[in-house]
Formats: structure tokens, sequence, C-alpha cells
């Protein structure tokens, strides 16, 4: 048995052997297998193929990788392939060419006028140069215009053609003006909505004579909803309306208000007003009226379209009259006449869609800043915080818009929430405070903290934009309004207008609300130190010094003077110690003169002296007492005789030895009883 056994395993050994011998023949003849081989046409598919593996970057095999490398080298020939070599290649330049020729050949075929581009182009890089003769552009142009006579329309709205077209039109004369806008007349409004085009449009109206002008307006007629709701086309009306005269402007409005004035279009012109009174003269129906702006608005709020002014004097005028609760009467198909009232509070929806990202795109105008007041007035609490969250990143821009200034200090004035107003506004503030005191808007955030709706700084119209409001918004219940027949009662607010504006806007105390974001917030510390570093600049600034003025003053309350004492005491000691620096009397015109005779600087201190006595006094012991008679002349004069003018005794009784020896002598003037001016 023991001898079978070992029989077996060595025959198993064996046969083991010899398949592992099999296998490796096997390996070593696949290894070494010969090429096989092929016909022409396949050699020169393996060499096409090996072409695209190259310039595809593929990677070489482990084995024979040498080898290809030659092959490589070896097969691009310059030059083409002949017919009957298969092993050439074509090399990479020429293929590059054939292939720029296929493109140009493409092109040529699916552009109708590419030729005409390609010439075109080549005429507008010589004539858009800056160092060149006006008679060699102007001949460029006249080529230019010569080879698109007849394809304007056609070609206006390509990317290249259009900027030719631009510069054309902006270089070449009155009568190829003419010439180019009857050509593209009938097409102005095709191109309003073309990418490219819209930018020829707006060249040709900034060009356009008054006639041009009023054509292409008139061509609006009853397509500017439509294009107001398109985000190429809209650019072009606003264009337009800015560009338009009064009346011209009241006819692209006109439109947006009924569809009546939007069919009929003689019913717009004499008509000119608010919308109430066109409501008035024409008695149309407010509902129709109401429904028609509603329809144009919400697309165009939906699409976020909102930064034309256009479309802000549009919201406005709607509010003036959707700002209270509508009633709608229907009739029932049973045959009886039920009333179905359907509450509707157009402005409150419209104030919540504005006080979102749309908020900052819209404060850049007139009309858009009074719509930013309403939404900051009227607002909830989540919609002012939305609101503050959203002009975060855009505060320095904003404060030193001439319109968006006065948005800002309405937030400052309204919103409750002072912690988040310092937290966002005022450390922004602080950050550009030099740069705000000294701008002609950037101080107004600053001075309605200081002096609130102060007219010295704010204009009427500015002021009016500050108290603006809508009624219903604010009283106790809001008004009711009935349209269309029925008779229900339409309850009046017991609140008077004055009541009614006092009670917009937050809740807490104003004073308060000043405080915390004056002094509480290190708003105020910053400006003194400000202040007391340079005022100099600040008294010779026409804008600066009205700030220092209400800083030296303490604001209308005297809260600095309460908590700054020695700070403020550290302010007026710098600003005497300017006054007494001894008078340049060889200073040129370019040289700062001393601030008892800058224009600005000498006002600003005069008003000082009569509204603050303990500047008066500071000023006088460290730099005027024993000296006046150098500064009896000029504009240095007002500054002395500001103490003859003074209604505080002390600081009367300080100067009056001194002063009263000066008018003897003939050297100063006495001051009329009328000069005397009380504190505003």
């Amino acid at each position: 048995m023991a001898a079978e056994q070992s029989g077996v395993s060595k025959k198993r050994k064996r046969d083991g052997e010899r398949r592992t011998g099999d296998s490796d023949k096997k390996k070593k003849s696949s290894n070494q297998k010969k090429p096989i081989p092929v016909s022409a046409s396949s050699k020169a598919a393996q060499g096409s193929k090996k072409t695209k593996m190259t310039s595809f970057g593929a990677k070489d095999v482990k084995r024979g990788s040498s080898k290809l490398k030659q092959e490589k080298k070896t097969s691009y020939v310059k030059g083409g392939a002949s017919s009957g070599d298969n092993n050439a290649v074509i090399s990479k330049k020429d293929r590059r060419l054939m292939a720029k020729e296929l493109a140009e050949s493409r092109k040529k075929k699916r552009k109708l006028h590419y030729t005409l581009q390609q010439e075109l182009a080549l005429l507008w890089e010589k004539m858009r140069r800056r160092n060149i003769a006006k008679e060699e552009r102007s001949k460029l142009v006249s080529e230019a215009l010569r080879k698109m006579a007849g394809k304007m329309a056609e070609i206006a709205s390509s990317h290249v053609s259009s900027r030719v077209l631009q510069t054309c039109v902006k270089y070449c004369s009155q009568a190829e003006k003419e010439t180019v806008f009857s050509e593209l007349h009938t097409h102005l409004l095709t191109l309003s909505r073309n990418v490219y085009g819209v930018h020829l449009v707006k060249k040709m109206l900034d060009t356009a004579t008054k006639k041009q002008l009023d054509g292409f307006i008139s061509s609006l007629h009853g397509k500017v909803s439509s294009l107001l709701r398109h985000m190429v086309g809209s650019v072009v009306v606003e264009h337009a309306y800015q560009l338009g005269n009064a009346s011209q402007k009241q006819s692209l409005l006109a439109e947006l208000y009924s569809p009546e004035l939007q069919l009929f279009r003689d019913l717009t012109l004499g008509k000119g007003g608010r919308l109430q009174d066109i409501i008035s003269k024409l008695g149309l129906k407010k509902a129709s009226v109401l429904q028609h702006m509603s329809s144009v608005i919400q697309p165009i709020i939906e699409k976020g379209i909102i930064d034309h002014s256009i479309i802000h004097t549009l919201i406005i005028e709607y509010l003036s009259i959707a700002d209270k609760v509508t009633f709608f009467c229907s009739f029932s198909f049973h045959g009886l006449w039920l009333i179905q009232i359907v509450l509707k509070s157009s402005a409150k929806d419209i104030i919540k869609q504005l006080s979102s990202s749309l908020f900052v795109r819209m404060i850049h105008t007139k009309d858009g800043s009074k719509l930013g007041i309403l939404c900051v007035k009227h607002g909830e609490a989540k919609e002012r915080k939305k609101i503050i969250k959203g002009i975060k990143e855009h505060i320095g821009k904003i404060a030193m818009d001439p319109y968006g200034s006065l948005v800002l200090a309405c937030i400052l004035s309204v919103v409750d929430d002072t912690k988040l107003l310092t937290k966002i506004i005022i450390r922004e503030l602080q950050k550009i405070l030099k740069d705000l005191v000294f701008d002609k808007n950037g101080r107004h955030p600053i001075l309605q903290l200081l002096h609130p709706h102060c007219p010295r700084y704010l204009s009427p119209d500015d002021l009016a934009s500050l108290d603006l409001y809508l009624p219903s918004l604010c009283s106790k219940g809001e008004g009711t309004e009935i349209v269309d027949g029925g008779s229900v009662e339409t309850p009046e607010s017991d609140l008077d207008e004055k009541t009614q504006s006092a009670k917009v806007g937050g809740k807490k105390d104003d004073t308060l609300r000043r405080y915390q974001l004056l002094v509480d917030s290190g708003l105020a510390e910053s400006l003194i130190e400000l202040c007391t570093e340079c005022p100099g600049e600040l008294l010779r600034s026409n804008f600066g010094r009205e700030v220092i003025y209400e800083v030296m003053t303490s604001g209308v309350d005297a809260v600095l003077e309460e908590k700054y004492p020695e700070n403020m005491e550290n302010l007026r000691a710098a600003i005497s110690a300017l006054g007494a620096l001894p008078r340049n009397e060889e200073a040129g015109p370019q040289d700062q003169q001393h601030v008892f005779e800058d224009f600005h600087s000498s006002r600003t201190l005069r008003k000082l002296i009569l509204d603050s006595p303990s500047f008066a006094a500071s000023l006088w012991n460290i730099a005027l007492k024993g000296r006046t008679a150098t500064w009896a002349n000029g504009h240095s004069a007002k500054v002395v005789s500001a103490y003859l003018e003074s209604t505080d005794a002390g600081v009367r009784e300080l100067t009056e030895s001194e002063l009263r020896g000066l008018i003897y002598s003939g050297a100063l003037k006495a001051p009329k009883p009328n000069d005397q001016k009380p504190k505003e």
C-alpha cells in the first residue's frame, strides 16, 4: 500500500511540473509574439491611431516604449503626406492651419456678413485709436458706413459690428448720423432687446436731435410696460426717460397708469401732474388704475428689475393711491347682487417685497430713497433687521450717496434696536469717520445724530423726504375705500397729521435712542478725538466746519459736555491755540490762512463765540486778550466783534473794557442791535 501511495504522489508531482512548464512556455511565447503582417491600409489606420493617441497625450505602454518614442519623432515629417507614402503624417502646424480654414469656411456659411464684419473689425482697430488725426478718422468712419449701407439692421446685433457702429455714430458728421438713424429707426425696438444692440441704441439716443429723441419716445408708446419687464429693454426705457423733458417723461409714465392711457396716446397730452390729478381730470376709475398698475409693477419686482428711476417713480405714485385697504364688489351667478369683500393691503405688500435684497439697489435715486424711507418707517421689526443686515457691506457707499445718506439718517432716527445699529452701522461709520465729516453727503448721518432735522444742513426737499409716511399704515385703523358701487362706510382716523407723523417709526424715545447711538456706542468720543487732532482742517472746510460746530456746542441736548468734560476742554484749547498763532501777512493764495482770516473758519468761530460762552472765554484768554487791535480788520473783525454781540453777560463783561477802546478809536465798528443772532 505504501508503495502504491508513493507512486501516485510521484505521478502527481510529475504532472504538476509539466503544467507549470507549459504555462511558462505560454508566457514566453506571448511576450515574444511576432507582429502579424498587415496590409498598407491597416498600416495607415494604425498610423492614424498612433497620431490620435499622441495628440491626446496617451501614455506609452510599458514594453517597447523607447521604440514608440522613436516612431513618434520620426513620424512627424514637415509637409503634407503624398498619396503613395502611407507612413508620412501631417505636421501639427499644418493640422492647425487646416482646422482654421475649416472653421473659417463654416463661419462664412453660418454668418451672412462674415467677410464684411472682418473688414469692419480692421477699420475699427484703426479708427478707435486716440492718437489718430481727425481727418484720417473721419475717412475711416465714412468708409465703414459706406460698407455697412443697407445692412446696418442685419449686423447691428453682432458683438463686433455693434461696436463699430457705436464708434461711427460717435465720430461721424451730423448728416451721417441722420443717415444711420433713418436706416435703423424702424429696428430700434428690436435692437433694444438685444444684448449688444442695446449699447448702440443708447449711443444713438445720446447723440440724437430733439426731433429724433421725440420720435423714438413716441415709438415706445404701448410698449413701455413690456420693455420694463425685460432685463435689457428696461435699460433703454430708463435712458430715454433720463434724456427726455418733463412732458416726455410724463408720456412714458402715463401709459403705465391706466389701460385707457396705454391705448389712446392723445389722453396723455396736456394732462401732466401727479397720478391723483390725472385720475380726477380724466375721470378714471380708481379700481381700474390700481389693477393695471399692479399688473405692471408685480412682474417687475418679481424679476428684480428695480434699479431704474422710472420704476421708483411708478411705485411712489402707486403707493400714493393704494396705501389703503380697497373693497371690490362682484356680481354672483345666481342673479342676486351680493357684495364680495376682498381685503387687499397693497401698500404693505409692496413694502414687504422691497424690504429685501432689492433695498440696496433702489436707494440711489430721489424716488428710490423715498421708497427706502417708507420701507424703514412702515416695516416690521423683522423687515428692518433684514434691511440693516442687507446694507452691511455697502455702508460707506450709501453714506456718501446724496440720496442714500438720507436713508441712512432715517434708519438711525427710526430703528429701536440700537445694539444692532451699533454693531453694523456705527462701527462701519467709525472706520471712515474722517472721510465722512469732510464729505457733502457723508456728514448727514453724523449731523442727524448731533442735531436731528436741522434746516441748516438739510434742504426742504430732504426734510420732506425724511418726514414722508403713509397715513393709513400709521393710524389706529386702516382707512377703507369703496370702488365699483356698494355702500360701505369708510372709518376715519381720529389722529391728526402731526400725531400720525410722530407715531411713525419706533417706540423708543428719540432722546434715549440718540444717546445710545451717539454716546454709548463710542461715536461721540471718536468725533471729539478727530476734531482735536485736526481742528484747523475742519474749520477751513466748507462741510467739516459744520460737524466741528455741532461737536463744540455738544449737540442739541448738550450731552457731550456732560459725558466728556475733559475731552471738550482739550478741544477748546486746541482751537484756541490755533488762534494764538501769529498773523501770516505774507501768505500766498496757496498757503493756509490764519483761522481768524479764512472765510469759512472766521464765520464758524463767530458762531461758536455767540453760542458757546465757555469757548468764547477760552479763545479770549488764550488768543485774543491784549491783541484785539491786530485782528480788528478783514474777516478777523467778525471774530472780534462777536464778543460785543454775545448775549452772555459774562462774556461781555470779560471783553468790554478792551473792545470799547477799539470802538472809540474807530478801529472796530459797534454792532447794531439787529446783528445779535440767537442760537438756532
